[in-house]
């Protein structure tokens, strides 16, 4: 196999999780133009003419649309459990969706806590589980975690996004350690600043959007389109031999 050929997802299906807008909705984008069907989920994508489906199907691919709430534990294990049924193989599991409570620690509320924890870290632990069960019966698979730079750091004013975003690493290592005899690779990719909604109270304030500029080397704030490289990257053969790796895209702010 070529290197370029490496990168090729022609006959892949991939499910990508908070794929309506964002960071989701650009990977989900990059899978497709490499050849890849989607299966597209978020708590509120339409079940039919979004236009991250009117994006993938534009290039020929196959999308697939469902909702699902990952507050809710069983909604993620009947979606799981509806993919499979109606994807048998699923080659590519992308766990983006995720949500953000900013709040000081001692304002943080236990329902905030809560809701971040389920949605960051314990629905993406239970659809890995069920996805990748599969995947390891099949003998191959790609699993892509987004985990953030509050991976490494702790953030201001975020403890919950921070403690789950910390977990998600643990969680792709864990994963990794334990699926990378059976074919299927285990990766995180790590954010940086990016703009997005999730950063829009960080760009409206000018006192945080100018610290934060001003320490990224590259001298901006990401786009979510800078994601398409490296999640081809890790979905596709020419990562075979990565495992358990939390590959960072921000703009130099780790080395910093």
């Amino acid at each position: 196999m070529s290197v370029i050929d490496s990168f090729n997802l022609s006959g892949k299906t991939a499910l990508v999780t908070g794929c309506k807008r964002g960071l989701g909705r650009a990977m989900a984008q990059a899978l497709a133009q490499a050849g890849a069907d989607i299966i597209g989920v978020s708590a509120s994508l339409e079940i039919s003419g979004s236009q991250i489906e009117q994006d993938v199907t534009a290039l020929g691919r196959r999308f697939t649309a469902y909702k699902c709430d990952f507050a809710d534990k069983q909604a993620v294990l009947d979606f799981a459990a509806q993919a499979l049924a109606d994807s048998p193989r699923i080659d590519i599991l992308v766990n983006n969706a995720g949500t953000i409570r900013r709040a000081p620690a001692v304002d943080h509320s236990d329902d905030d806590w809560d809701d971040v924890l389920e949605i960051n870290l314990s629905s993406q632990f239970r659809l890995t589980r069920e996805i990748g069960r599969a995947m390891v019966a099949q003998g191959s698979g790609k699993i892509i975690f987004t985990a953030s730079l509050l991976t490494f750091q702790g953030g201001i004013n975020v403890p919950g996004y921070a403690a789950s975003k910390g977990g998600i690493g643990q969680l792709t290592k864990a994963f990794a350690n334990e699926w990378a005899a059976s074919g299927v690779n285990v990766n995180a990719v790590a954010p940086g600043y990016i703009a997005t909604d999730v950063t829009q109270a960080l760009r409206a304030d000018p006192h945080r959007f100018k610290a934060i500029l001003d320490r990224i080397p590259a001298g901006r704030w990401g786009k979510p389109e800078d994601f398409a490289g490296p999640v081809l990257f890790l979905a596709s053969a020419a990562s075979d031999y990565v495992h358990g790796t939390i590959l960072t895209v921000d703009g130099g702010w780790m080395a910093r």
